[in-house]
């Protein structure tokens, strides 16, 4: 997800061009109306089409210890992720000016706005000067906090987007990710104007909104993360009941794999803000206190939401279910627009089956702990069809910049879903055709192109495989 397209133009450029064979996909066949090639039956948009064709969807590929043991690995070996309470009780100077200086890199191309006028230097040099670098302590205590909303982070303290050509409002360079309500952080440093905070949380550094998180002791952060029971939202995303006694946990958007405590002993007969309980599940969700620190307080989810008691088990037809349901939702860079994108669309399928991920592409495609193949320029075309033909449901397709997650085949071909801005692939006629998407979509692999040289096939940097 963090390659700019200049970066994945330039891998692409040093890899040999080798046409895709007719025989996989070569870009043949009549275009349906939707311009999605290989798309022609409306079932093929259901998870149920693919599922039909497996010999054992509901078989279990990892169980739960050994997908806890994978998720041990991945904090253990991985540089990407971080065991917040692994961290020293007191953080160095030269290691929170490390954090920040990796993250809050200005693009060297020239930036507009969203109304596409270029950004002015002073405006840029003033946005640097808000990470008040000089005010970074020699050494000072760890804090701790939790996301109490879906927050997003930022490359730098600001909410200004900015964008690397003027005809383009989508990708905000200054977007990194979002947290969602619920996850611990370490409060590493304050913005000049203290109304930022960059955080660490397991899987990322960045800036967000001081009123995104509340500070509490590593007791009250940790504690809130190891509570059970839990209750897991399966579905894209749920929401808490309406509350105007609870504001700040009305309507609050609890994104797929979330889990989050119940309070399971609570009176059925006792009204959760203003609110019966009995056609709801009582959650417990963390807040702003009125004396500014995190305390918690109960919430509804309503018992016919997409929820379960546990992550749901590791199987063919739930990670097909779990995928389809995000189907037609806006591409959202860095997770904007409360979606998501392309890493961050199959990191929350596998977290809903309590599989962790890293957060971006270039960290899932060669993580240490995920069974992965790695592919460079040396490696050639027969070579990377054996491994196409192997691809299994579930498998994790990755290019520069992008990742796809493999669903199936149709007619011997493997078929994907992945959340894209678009896809390009040579039409009868042999011109390169662009289609936009901008969403979680279903296309065959095989036919698509990075550039009008190179298909996705001979781009692959590797493939993850989340199964023995």
């Amino acid at each position: 997800m963090r390659l700019f397209p200049a970066a994945a133009l330039l891998f692409a450029v040093s890899l040999v061009a080798v046409p895709v064979h007719a025989s996989h996909g070569g870009g043949q066949g009549q275009v349906p109306p939707s311009g999605v090639i290989g798309v022609d039956n409306e079932a093929m948009l259901t998870p149920e089409f693919w599922i039909q064709q497996l010999a054992q969807p509901d078989r279990v590929l990892l169980g739960a210890d050994a997908i806890s043991a994978q998720n041990l690995r991945l904090f253990q070996l991985d540089p990407s992720m971080r065991d917040l309470r692994s961290l020293p009780t007191l953080l160095v100077q030269e290691q929170v000016l490390a954090w920040i200086k990796n993250i809050s890199v200005l693009p060297k191309q020239p930036l507009y706005d969203a109304k596409g006028e270029r950004v002015p230097a002073d405006t840029l040099q003033q946005i640097t000067d808000r990470l008040a670098l000089d005010n970074v302590p020699m050494e000072q205590s760890t804090r701790y906090g939790l996301v109490l909303r879906r927050a997003a982070l930022r490359s730098f303290p600001t909410d200004l987007r900015v964008f690397t050509s003027a005809d383009d409002s989508d990708i905000d360079r200054f977007q990194e990710t979002a947290e969602f309500p619920g996850t611990p952080v370490v409060i590493a440093h304050a913005s000049r104007d203290g109304q930022w905070l960059f955080v660490l949380s397991p899987r990322y550094a960045a800036w967000t909104r001081k009123d995104n998180v509340a500070e509490g002791s590593a007791e009250q952060v940790f504690g809130y993360a190891q509570r059970q029971p839990r209750r897991v939202v399966t579905g894209p995303r749920v929401e808490t009941v309406y509350s105007p006694e609870q504001p700040d946990l009305s309507q609050l958007q609890l994104d797929m794999g979330a889990g989050v405590p119940m309070l399971a002993d609570h009176p059925a007969d006792q009204p959760v803000n203003g609110e019966s309980p009995y056609t709801s599940h009582v959650i417990e969700l963390p807040i702003r206190t009125a004396a500014g620190t995190l305390g918690f307080s109960p919430a509804l989810i309503q018992r016919q939401a997409d929820t379960a008691a546990d992550h749901l088990p590791l199987t063919e037809a739930n990670i097909l279910r779990q995928a389809f349901k995000f189907l037609g939702e806006r591409y959202g860079w860095g997770h904007a627009y409360d979606g998501r994108d392309c890493s961050g669309f199959v990191a929350d399928v596998y977290r809903s089956m309590g599989v962790q991920m890293p957060r971006d592409t270039s960290r899932q495609a060669v993580s240490p702990a995920l069974a992965h193949q790695v592919f460079t320029s040396k490696d050639r075309h027969d070579a990377r069809m054996q491994a196409v033909d192997a691809l299994q449901v579930g498998d994790l397709v990755y290019i520069p910049g992008h990742v796809m997650m493999v669903i199936g085949r149709r007619g011997g071909e493997p078929y994907v879903i992945h959340d894209t801005t678009g896809i390009s692939y040579r039409d009868d006629s042999g011109a390169l055709r662009e289609v936009k998407l901008n969403a979680v979509s279903v296309t065959p692999l095989l036919p698509l192109m990075l550039d009008s040289k190179h298909s996705y096939v001979d781009s692959m940097t590797g493939i993850v495989r989340v199964r023995p």
